[in-house]
């Protein structure tokens, strides 16, 4: 039983981190909080 609560506490905590990232991305807001300009993966980053 201990498990699932433990697995189920997981899966949520997962949406929300998924969720939050892609209202940040809609928003135009970088995921990383750095700037794009000084980024070494900024040619696959997407913007």
């Amino acid at each position: 039983m201990g498990t699932v609560i433990v697995s189920l506490i997981l899966a949520g905590l997962v949406v929300l981190t998924l969720t939050s990232m892609i209202k940040k991305k809609k928003a135009g807001k970088s995921s990383c909080g750095c700037g794009c300009s000084s980024c070494s993966g900024s040619s696959c980053c997407g913007k």
